[in-house]
């Protein structure tokens, strides 16, 4: 079967103007501008050249046609062969892939993977083995800068395979240029992200069969949990938080046509009657940053009390009066 393309528009304007001239053309004819088109046509066989006279012929495109489909349904036919005998020449490869101890310490039957190194092999083997649906709630840091190249192509990757992610973030993550950024990249890969303004912890869930979850305090130790009650049950949080998490368009803020108002959120909590103390803590800010936004509100607003502002608040939100 030929290697080549199909004739292309320079091609097969060339190939009539042979066949309005008869159907031949002379070697010593063929301009300077018409050699690549003249050997796409004879490597498919539509010229044929006739060295007794130097000259290209015209062959019947129908004739052609018919040759590349048989070659064509050849080569697939091959193809297919050697596609369904694939898994029987990795046989004793997958064999031991299976029974490869998963190089996770066993602690009272659950296996642990120790070292961020040795999460990220981990979470690579369930991409790998799980890949139809990977939720992940990350309420705090994204991945060092180091690794989000690969992390990305990962969830491109996965995506590609018709894979589906959806990942948590916490509510600062949309104060943070870096994991803005990152959070617009992996949208446009197909990544569904939302803002979850509650606290929540930590966990990937892979196909609803494995779940990883963290088994110390710096998250250096992951615990890897397979039993299917367990696993179902904290699909089922992760499904209850994704519907109380909040839209936000990741690309938008990226590119500057979204800005992000922290200060609309911290008179959301303000107005739900929390502390300043309490917004610093759920927003991941300091208790000064949070002061700076609430003084702003309180000009916008025109409250001299905290609990002034807050009344009022509550009042913009219901449509009642705040005086």
């Amino acid at each position: 079967m030929p290697d080549a393309d199909l004739p292309d528009g320079a091609a097969r304007e060339l190939y009539r103007a042979i066949l309005a001239e008869g159907g031949r053309i002379r070697v010593g004819e063929i301009r300077p501008e018409d050699e690549a088109a003249v050997k796409q046509l004879a490597d498919l066989g539509l010229l044929v050249l006739r060295t007794a006279d130097g000259s290209y012929s015209a062959m019947n495109p129908r004739a052609v046609g018919e040759r590349i489909g048989a070659d064509l349904r050849e080569e697939s036919a091959r193809l297919l062969a050697r596609a369904a005998a694939v898994p029987d020449l990795l046989e004793d490869l997958t064999q031991a892939y299976d029974t490869a101890p998963r190089r996770a310490e066993v602690v009272g039957g659950t296996r642990r993977a120790v070292g961020f190194d040795q999460i990220r092999h981990v979470i690579a083997q369930c991409v790998r083995d799980y890949p139809h649906e990977a939720l992940a709630a990350q309420p705090d840091r994204i991945h060092p800068p180091a690794h989000r190249a690969d992390s990305l192509a990962q969830t491109r990757r996965y995506i590609d395979c018709g894979g589906s992610i959806r990942t948590l973030y916490g509510p600062q993550a949309r104060m943070d240029p870096e994991h803005v950024e990152f959070a617009a990249d992996n949208t446009k890969a197909g990544t569904r992200i939302r803002v979850l303004n509650s606290p929540f912890n930590r966990i990937m869930i892979f196909d609803r069969t494995v779940a990883l979850i963290p088994a110390a305090s710096d998250n250096k130790v992951a615990a890897v949990v397979e039993d299917p009650a367990v696993v179902a049950h904290l699909a089922d949080v992760f499904d209850q938080q994704w519907q109380q998490a909040e839209v936000v368009d990741w690309v938008a803020l990226a590119d500057g046509s979204a800005m992000p108002v922290a200060h609309e959120q911290v008179g959301r909590l303000l107005a739900r009657g929390l502390t300043q103390r309490a917004i610093a803590t759920r927003m991941g800010l300091s208790e000064r940053t949070v002061a700076g936004h609430i003084a702003r509100l309180r000009e916008v607003y025109d409250a001299e009390t905290l609990f002034q502002l807050g009344w009022q608040m509550r009042g913009a939100r219901t449509g009642e009066s705040g005086g």
